[in-house]
């Protein structure tokens, strides 16, 4: 497991830092607020974010790669109960784990408790590649353990389980940048993955536009369940970015841990 954080934390870093420099280059949209304290804070619910876990997986074995080690040795699962080829497993798996996440995005937009919790991520007022690791921690706990459920329901090899947890944190990486994508690739690109200008719809101030553009990783759940969006109403540089009642405060990182207990 020591190798699975190495490889994970180094990949993420890779991505993390490819992409920062690419949106300083080619940037989609101007900043409302400085990067430094937007970057301070959004960094600083990484990291508790990370340290919670951490201190979770001491007191019990419930990391999603020791899920799916120990539905393996315990035969727990679907594919525990089926013979197929190992790389359609991790295929299979890599998808409907993708749609586990699309789902429990999309259910936090509709449940009030969880929303209160989310609408942390959403009071970003700019979106970068920061934004992407900017969740409460209670709503990273509950994703966890979301994961864990969708791995001994599934019973994938642990393979799948790290390389889903590769490709859907590059995918949030890049699907969060203020990178500025020809719009003939980014059109190509959204038939499969979701790009910059395709999430940041999902950020919109205008509900009817933050109710849509759900997928982190695929596109194609959002075409399938009728909550695709193209475009925003006032084009990617007019569209106001974070919560409609909201001032300079998400920058601060108090004011952003109790966010979710104030009216």
């Amino acid at each position: 497991m020591t190798y699975e954080i190495i490889l994970r934390l180094g990949i993420f870093l890779l991505i993390f830092l490819l992409l920062l420099g690419l949106e300083y280059a080619f940037p989609r949209r101007s900043r409302v607020q400085k990067r430094f304290g937007r970057w301070i804070t959004n960094g600083s619910l990484s990291l508790i974010n990370t340290l919670g876990l951490r201190l979770v997986n001491l007191m019990i074995p419930f990391a999603a790669t020791v899920a799916a080690y120990d539905a393996s040795v315990n035969g727990v699962g679907l594919f525990n109960y089926f013979s197929i080829h190992l790389w359609i497993e991790i295929f299979v798996s890599i998808i409907i784990l993708d749609f586990v996440i699309w789902f429990q995005h999309w259910v936090t937009h509709k449940i009030p408790f969880l929303w209160s919790f989310h609408r942390v991520h959403h009071a970003d007022r700019d979106m970068d590649v920061t934004t992407a690791v900017r969740f409460h921690p209670f709503e990273i706990f509950l994703s966890m353990l979301i994961k864990i459920g969708a791995v001994y329901v599934l019973g994938p090899a642990v393979f799948a389980v790290i390389l889903f947890e590769i490709i859907l944190n590059a995918t949030a990486i890049f699907n969060h940048a203020n990178l500025a994508i020809p719009k003939s690739i980014d059109k190509v690109l959204r038939l499969l993955l979701v790009t910059p200008d395709m999430h940041r719809i999902h950020h919109s101030r205008e509900r009817k536009e933050h109710d849509t553009n759900f997928g982190f990783a695929l596109s194609v759940w959002d075409r399938i369940f009728k909550t695709y969006k193209n475009d925003p109403i006032g084009g990617q540089s007019e569209m106001k970015v974070g919560l409609d009642w909201q001032d300079d405060h998400p920058a601060k990182l108090t004011w952003t841990l109790f966010l979710p207990f104030k009216e």
